[in-house]
């Protein structure tokens, strides 16, 4: 797909890698949707990037854990540019919750953030791409889609679900649309991250450093050029899933 002059829609694309895949995806020429449920300064200063740029761009308030929310949020962006061409869905929920657990509120928040709001998103967006004949989906997922992370239990499990959806939606779409994911590694720290966490985190790596997400953005506009690639996941983490062979063997 041909990037320039179409539009494209970001949920979380106010903030860290969802903000730097919108802005990359204006920079390549791509009018802009930011989709977002926070921080709608943030949002806003956004679409102001987006726009000095030289494209158009919109915000609109998604909550991914309501359906209705989210059908509204899709029904006010295709209203306002007819067609969503690429959708990113980058939002996302990372909550700790120990199990068994008397609280299922992370893993209800996680299925709905992670996984249900992508999947009423997709759908609500999915016929106008078909009626015009070519669409990107793109899923941001992460190495919990291939292991499980003590403590996480409803974000690994959310997270392996969209890539099973992304499977699904390439599978069901074809050959009109097609659906990718990403599984990125360590590119921006966590606002609780000290300094010998962000140290430990890149010694992870085979690379032994922390990505850019510049790393991130090169790979979404990958995905969207690349016509014949389609139900794959690509991992940009440095090699941070092998990281612990570097100690040893077994």
């Amino acid at each position: 797909m041909e990037i320039h002059g179409k539009t494209a829609l970001v949920t979380g694309g106010q903030k860290r890698l969802g903000r730097a895949i919108a802005l990359g995806l204006a920079k390549a020429g791509a009018n802009l949707v930011v989709a977002n449920y926070e921080d709608d300064e943030l949002a806003e200063s956004a679409v102001q990037e987006a726009r000095a740029l030289g494209v158009q761009a919109e915000r609109v308030n998604i909550n991914l854990g309501e359906r209705a929310s989210v059908e509204a949020a899709a029904e006010e962006a295709l209203k306002r540019f007819g067609c969503i061409d690429i959708l990113v869905n980058s939002s996302s929920v990372y909550r700790k919750s120990p199990f068994p657990t008397p609280d299922t509120s992370v893993w209800e928040t996680s299925l709905g953030i992670i996984l249900n709001g992508p999947f009423y998103l997709c759908n609500a967006l999915a016929p106008a791409m078909l009626e015009k004949g070519e669409g990107v989906i793109i899923n941001m997922v992460d190495l919990s889609i291939h292991e499980a992370w003590p403590r996480y239990t409803g974000h690994c499990v959310a997270k392996v679900g969209l890539w099973a959806l992304t499977r699904q939606l390439a599978l069901e779409l074809a050959p009109t649309v097609r659906a990718n994911a990403i599984a990125p590694g360590p590119m921006i720290p966590a606002v609780d991250y000290d300094d010998a966490k962000i140290a430990r985190t890149a010694n992870k790596t085979l690379m032994g450093r922390w990505g850019d997400p510049q790393d991130t953005v090169r790979t979404v506009i990958y995905i969207c050029e690349c016509d014949y690639l389609t139900g794959e996941v690509i991992t940009v983490d440095g090699g941070q899933r092998y990281g612990h062979r570097k100690i040893e063997e077994g």
